[in-house]
């Protein structure tokens, strides 16, 4: 039912040892968390591949969800990408990636679907060469309807990053700028770096003051939009007013890289990937990463689970990299205990995990058993340069930690 929230993400997210005003805005999040929120990733897979150092033959445990990353890893050649996710939404869209790489008849026709996600040719493509292949569960998802009454594979016809939770977050920040006399996409008419500067301090970082906006962004389900838990708020907050942090997140993603080469920055400013050849994308859809991705696809296994479970039930020393995006925020200290100690089993020596924070710092010390911890170095320098390259930008915190006595 739509009311109810997906079991597995209820029991990750809501604090039930909480107070009952934290327990219900858990739950309202869980009930929002429920559908698609991601049509992309926002971590940023060029940063991944570097800190993870994919090696040809290793096996990958991830979160899955958009999977822009998961099919980019397939770009170094891993033996297999293990790829979970508490989102059936989630699940759904990386099969949908899987089979239309595997399927469509050409990367003009797959890099249509994907970067572009807005033609109604994707739709007769999807019957044509996708659904026959796609799974029954899958299918009923992308042919089934939203909350309001759209098909879901229209999507592919009308704006596919439109949709989805940060689809309608976005949309929703572009029409309160407007309402300010704030026209969000002529940033995307900036030619350098200098001229971005020119616009973001002109135009948006002044936005932040106002009295609307600073009292909207310190409700906590202001945020739900973002995929930020109540819990994950806190943390992003550090103390400070949610404005303040948002504007400086916000000045990173504008001014610190080219235009040209950020399309977390296109998503943002003109919700999607922009037109043409020469627009960014994620290293799945480039044209000479196509053929390398087509070929593996078959290497990822999806599954429907939570991260500890799935490790839980894997054999000992079977994994060599992880990538947990920022899943460890929304995590009590058992959970986190849980998590690292099938972490530290199932890690084949010289194994790295990747993580994220919305605060700066790494989460894990104070947080897990020493003698546990103390099996991982944190490479502390390294995780300080992926912080300042990631071009998403949202986040405080990059980290890696690698597997002692490799």
């Amino acid at each position: 039912m739509a009311s109810q929230p997906n079991r597995k993400i209820a029991a990750a997210v809501v604090r039930e040892d909480a107070e009952q005003k934290q327990r219900l805005l858990d739950r309202a999040f869980a009930l929002a968390f429920k559908g698609l929120v991601y049509a992309q990733i926002w971590e940023d897979p060029v940063v991944d591949m570097e800190a993870l150092a994919i090696e040809p033959g290793n096996r990958i445990a991830t979160i899955a969800s958009g999977g822009c990353n998961v099919f980019s890893y397939l770009t170094a050649d891993p033996a297999e990408i293990v790829a979970v996710d508490l989102n059936t939404a989630h699940v759904a869209l990386n099969h949908l990636k899987r089979v239309a790489v595997q399927r469509l008849p050409d990367y003009d026709s797959f890099r249509r679907f994907f970067a572009e996600a807005d033609n109604v040719a994707n739709i007769a493509d999807y019957r044509t060469f996708v659904r026959p292949h796609l799974d029954e569960t899958s299918r009923r998802y992308w042919e089934g309807r939203d909350l309001v009454g759209r098909r879901r594979i229209n999507g592919f016809a009308s704006g596919l990053y439109k949709r989805g939770l940060l689809g309608n977050f976005i949309g929703l920040a572009h029409l309160v700028a407007r309402l300010h006399r704030i026209d969000l996409k002529r940033f995307l008419d900036a030619k350098t770096m200098e001229e971005q500067r020119a616009i973001f301090d002109a135009e948006f970082a002044p936005f932040f003051d106002r009295k609307l906006i600073r009292w909207i962004t310190d409700q906590r389900s202001s945020l739900f939009g973002l995929g930020i838990p109540p819990a994950q708020y806190d943390a992003l907050a550090d103390g400070k007013p949610m404005a303040d942090v948002l504007r400086g997140r916000l000045e990173k993603l504008a001014c610190d890289f080219p235009l040209e080469e950020n399309y977390f920055a296109w998503q943002a400013f003109g919700r999607g990937y922009g037109k043409g050849r020469a627009a960014p994308l994620p290293p799945y859809l480039h044209a000479d990463h196509y053929a390398a991705v087509r070929a593996r696809a078959d290497r990822v296994t999806m599954l429907h689970a939570n991260m500890t479970d799935m490790l839980a039930a894997a054999d000992a020393a079977s994994f060599d990299r992880y990538v947990f995006l920022d899943a460890q925020d929304w995590m009590s200290d058992v959970q986190l205990t849980a998590l690292w100690a099938e972490v530290t089993r199932t890690a084949r020596p010289g194994a790295r995990v990747l993580f994220r924070t919305a605060a700066e710092p790494s989460l894990l010390p104070g947080r897990l058993p020493g003698d546990l911890l103390s099996r991982w170095e944190y490479r502390e320098e390294e995780s300080l340069g992926y912080t300042r390259r990631d071009r998403s930008a949202i986040y405080g915190g990059v980290h890696l930690y690698v597997l002692k006595g490799a």
